[in-house]
């Protein structure tokens, strides 16, 4: 039987997708790595499928400052992928690549932005890659686009494309643990709900 929302997911259609996650984070992580040739390990992600508020706090603090690269997906999968930079992230990756760190967002320029920007993309790009060849889909991506902005502000982005079939979130909880400390971020992907379909049909468990 078709899904009609996130929130129709059951057990066994969750822990599919967290194996995936799981493949598609490791793959993120070996990119970080080879990118601030720095050791980077990935915790297990646990995926949930959580309201907005929900969201939020699991990720942080409603009114926190961070930095989100947003990628939109096409072709036989649609929806958005997003990863959200929190600050102690951001200052570990500008650090490695320009030598620079910061006690806020706002203290940032334009080639900070970017440099997030393009490690934000390569990120979801690496992630992405992996998926695809799991589920034996093409996955086209956007060019991607980025915004500083408090995470609640940043989190309505999704809720405002796909409000009209769903109120949820699907939210992949793992953790960055570069040199042995570990970095909180969040990311997100969110195939529209035929696509969803669609994965889940193609991995035969729907």
């Amino acid at each position: 039987m078709k899904l009609k929302s996130y929130e129709d997911m059951n057990l066994q259609e969750l822990d599919v997708m967290k194996e995936i996650s799981s493949i598609g984070t490791s793959h993120a992580a070996t990119a970080l790595s080879k990118l601030l040739q720095k050791e980077v390990r990935i915790s297990i992600p646990e995926v949930s499928v959580l309201g907005y508020e929900e969201t939020v706090n699991q990720i942080g603090n409603i009114e926190e400052l961070v930095v989100a690269t947003l990628v939109q997906m096409s072709n036989e999968i649609n929806g958005l992928m997003l990863f959200i930079f929190k600050m102690d992230l951001a200052n570990e990756v500008l650090g490695r690549l320009i030598g620079r760190s910061y006690q806020s967002f706002e203290e940032m320029d334009e080639l900070d932005y970017s440099a997030l920007e393009e490690v934000g993309n390569i990120i979801i790009c690496s992630y992405v890659n992996a998926f695809t060849q799991l589920v034996g889909v093409e996955i086209d991506l956007s060019v991607p686009s980025s915004t500083v902005n408090m995470l609640g502000g940043i989190l309505t982005v999704p809720i405002a494309e796909y409000g009209y079939e769903t109120d949820k979130l699907m939210y992949i909880n793992a953790e960055f643990i570069i040199e042995g400390i570990k970095f909180s971020d969040g990311l997100l992907m969110l195939p529209d709900i035929a696509s969803l379909n669609s994965i889940l049909e193609k991995l035969g468990v729907l």
